[in-house]
């Protein structure tokens, strides 16, 4: 079944995991949408700069650092997504509890991890 998926701190460099991550998601069927600093692109998923509402969101897959999430919490929480997943290096407890008292599910795990072992 394919999730939705919203991909926060997206990067056109093939080294970075997010770029690793959109890519696994998008060959194992996932819709990705992601937001990104500027402008960019990874195979056919577009970078947004700006926050929208997507709409439909299962799954937030962060790839943004702890103090650069901040403007993120309010988007996050009114986009309603069923998961938030904080990737290695994003962890954020006081985020996590603000999405779990939301009745956001959130989840400390590795996207490509996940993808890799049929648990996503």
């Amino acid at each position: 079944m394919s999730k939705k998926t919203l991909v926060i701190g997206a990067s056109e460099k093939p080294e970075r995991y997010s770029n690793k991550a959109i890519k696994a998601l998008r060959n194992h069927g996932h819709s990705v949408v992601a937001i990104a600093p500027r402008a960019g692109q990874v195979d056919d998923v577009i970078f947004d700069t700006e926050k929208k509402d997507y709409g439909g969101i299962d799954t937030v897959t962060l790839y943004v650092g702890p103090q650069n999430q901040v403007d993120f919490y309010d988007y996050v929480e009114s986009i309603k997504p069923r998961r938030v997943i904080f990737n290695p290096g994003t962890e954020n407890k006081a985020f996590a509890d603000r999405l779990k008292a939301s009745g956001i599910e959130a989840e400390e795990a590795c996207t490509l991890v996940l993808l890799s072992i049929g648990a996503y």
